[in-house]
């Protein structure tokens, strides 16, 4: 099961890892949290202008089934609705009942009677930045830490159903420093040209600085088309050809064929160290 603040969010955070799996008979739940009401065109080319502009809310939904058909994951809404981005530092409140200012303990409760119901292994979510920092995405953690507790907890949440204990929590960190350096030194050396080369270079220096957290790297690369063919389904928030995230994906792959995750809580001991698997250690433990 892996848990996204937004429509979009599944398919640039691990789309291609979820097709693996699905490839080789293991079911996969993507949670969105809210319905991504409030946000922007940000596709200039966008067809459908006048839809977005009248239901963003609709055409979202729209959006996610098209992706979810490209992938094949089952789908749950948790049913919040969108904060909106808010600059770091802003003191404006947040729209009223919107996903980040409902209570934790009150949000989390769909997700832990969906956890019991569904029962996975292994669940994967943001850390507690969110991954950027989007009110719904910090929400998005904090409900999914707790959720990951309680679920197993059968005196919490006493009407969600009975109790489920899942094995092995996981943090997103498909954008680590290694790839992007992995994916700059082949693309420059190979294609200096590239029009990508320019933006690659700004994000590459941008992601120096950020500490490398990763523990495990799926082989997902041979899934990197149906990676990008979801994420272009959410045709009202990514540009067909947008660099920060479509790279040539022939040279992905051999660069940099993973998408990386960090273990963060394992209730079965590790098969492997490092891991290669997200299941490793589970089967054992079953």
């Amino acid at each position: 099961m892996a848990v996204h603040a937004h429509p979009d969010d599944e398919s640039s955070k691990g789309a291609a890892t979820y097709a693996y799996y699905l490839d080789r008979g293991v079911d996969v739940m993507v949670v969105s949290c809210t319905g991504g009401e409030r946000g922007s065109v940000l596709n200039e080319g966008l067809e459908p202008r006048i839809w977005a502009e009248r239901d963003m809310a609709g055409l979202r939904r729209v959006e996610m089934t098209a992706a979810q058909a490209a992938v094949g994951f089952e789908h749950r809404w948790l049913g919040y609705v969108d904060s909106g981005y808010q600059e770091p530092g802003s003191v404006d409140p947040l729209p009223v009942n919107s996903f980040g200012t409902i209570p934790v303990a009150t949000a989390a409760a769909p997700l832990v009677k969906l956890i019991r119901e569904y029962r996975p292994h292994v669940l994967i979510t943001y850390d507690e930045n969110g991954g950027y920092p989007h009110a719904d995405h910090i929400r998005c953690h904090e409900i999914s830490a707790l959720a990951y507790q309680a679920a197993a907890d059968a005196a919490a949440y006493p009407d969600a159903g009975p109790a489920w204990s899942i094995s092995k929590l996981y943090y997103d960190r498909i954008m680590n420093p290694e790839r992007f350096e992995a994916v700059y030194e082949l693309l420059s050396v190979e294609q200096p040209d590239h029009p990508f080369l320019k933006d690659l270079t700004e994000m590459r220096e941008r992601m120096k600085e950020r500490p490398s957290y990763e523990t495990v790297r799926i082989p997902a690369g041979p899934f990197f088309d149906v990676r990008d063919t979801a994420l272009r389904a959410h045709a009202s928030q990514v540009a067909p050809d947008h660099p920060f995230f479509f790279w040539p994906n022939d040279l992905q792959l051999r660069a940099w064929p993973y998408e990386d995750f960090q273990l963060v809580d394992s209730r079965v001991p590790a098969a492997t160290t490092p891991e290669t698997d997200l299941f490793d250690g589970v089967e054992d433990s079953e």
